[in-house]
């Protein structure tokens, strides 16, 4: 591979980081709202504490905070935080560090989002291929149909729709949460096959959801494809359609797809959060839909800051396996 492209990808990804981390920290300066005076306000409103003693307790934050320093001094500090991974500490959760909570539900997320991503990515260019495959039987042809009129529904309705039907209706897969009430987690056959339960219909909701639109984009590809000299050439020279469709016809059709699979992460990755806070699992989406309820502001930014630089190192990986899979742009 070029290092010359390489570097040039590494430093627009330091470019990326910074420009997010900076519009971070600046965005909630530019509003007059107060995160410590609102977070305290409530604690005040229930806990019965002084003005004078809710504004010493301020005033306090404050400083263990930084925000009693220059703006410059702020966020020369911010971005050397950012550099350790050191989000801050959670209002919420105080003395818990945002850090600690993502990491608490990170591997959640992680699972959840590393298996719906590979299903939906796999089925839907199978189906894609065989769809534009003239050789593939009509029936073939036609499972992709239902998956394409799926489009449109984005995975969070999907996840209402399931919810209601699947698991209110029908009951037949629990309604939400990561394994039963009153279980505790071992590595258990048992447990984890409640664990596995409970995430089916999320799954289903994430896989369901995008499954369309690669099915779609794979078989305008596939279309595009057909004509190409060196499918002919493969056919002219006898070779099994088998051969033809693995070799010629779906290996070529995939590097696109590679392409977008990078584009999609960013909506990808948003889907996971937003389903993961309706079928309430312990992932990033559920602490995100907490510390808003919460007015948790730190906890906010220090989420929003992770995801954007978390897409933008695995779009950054993607563009490297790129060269890996085509001779072409590895050569050039």
């Amino acid at each position: 591979m070029n290092l010359k492209l390489v570097a040039k990808r590494l430093i627009f990804l330091v470019v990326v980081i910074w420009a997010a981390s900076t519009i971070v920290f600046f965005i909630p300066r530019l509003s007059s709202r107060n995160a410590l005076r609102e977070r305290f306000g409530e604690l005040a409103r229930t806990g019965g504490f002084s003005p004078a003693d809710l504004e010493k307790i301020i005033a306090s934050m404050q400083q263990q905070f930084g925000l009693d320093r220059p703006l410059y001094e702020q966020y020369w500090t911010y971005l050397g935080n950012i550099l350790r991974l050191d989000f801050g500490y959670s209002l919420y959760r105080y003395p818990t560090t945002v850090t600690e909570l993502i990491a608490q539900s990170l591997p959640w997320t992680i699972g959840l989002l590393l298996v719906t991503t590979i299903l939906a990515f796999v089925i839907g260019n199978f189906l894609g291929a065989v769809a534009a495959w003239p050789r593939a039987p009509g029936w073939m042809r036609g499972i992709a149909t239902p998956f394409i009129l799926l489009t449109g529904v984005p995975p969070v309705i999907m996840g209402i729709l399931l919810l209601f039907f699947v698991g209110f209706r029908w009951k037949l897969l629990p309604l939400g949460g990561a394994y039963s009430v009153g279980t505790v987690p071992t590595f258990s056959i048992g447990f984890i096959l409640d664990l596995l339960q409970h995430q089916i219909l999320p799954g289903l909701a994430l896989v369901l959801g995008s499954v369309g639109g690669w099915v779609l984009s794979m078989r305008g590809m596939g279309v595009t494809i057909q004509g190409e000299d060196y499918v002919n050439f493969a056919e002219h020279k006898g070779l099994t359609a088998g051969r033809i469709f693995r070799d010629y016809y779906l290996r070529n059709a995939m590097l696109p797809q590679i392409t977008g699979l990078a584009l999609a992460l960013g909506s990808v990755v948003t889907s996971a959060i937003i389903v993961e806070g309706l079928f309430g699992l312990p992932g990033i989406g559920t602490m995100l839909n907490l510390a808003i309820r919460s007015n948790d502001f730190p906890t906010i930014y220090g989420i929003v800051l992770f995801i954007t630089i978390a897409v933008a190192v695995l779009m950054t990986a993607v563009e490297f396996l790129y060269p890996l899979l085509d001779p072409r742009v590895r050569n050039s």
